[in-house]
């Protein structure tokens, strides 16, 4: 004798929107993504590429078209 099956419940939507995101979940990233844009847009404290003008070259142009 089969085990009677029993029907998924559906998930609960609330105006076909589905989730929601946290706050936090939008906050970080963007905060992250800004962080390392100053980290980058900033020359002065890449040490590390003081000896490569092409780089230098590039983030000072990076940094003009950013500014406009």
């Amino acid at each position: 004798m089969a085990a009677p099956t029993h029907p998924r419940p559906h998930p609960a939507t609330r105006d076909g929107a589905g989730h929601c995101l946290p706050w936090w979940a939008l906050a970080l990233p963007a905060l992250a993504f800004v962080a390392l844009l100053a980290l980058i847009l900033d020359p002065s404290d890449a040490h590390a590429a003081a000896g490569d003008p092409v780089i230098t070259r590039l983030l000072q142009h990076l940094q003009q078209l950013t500014a406009r």
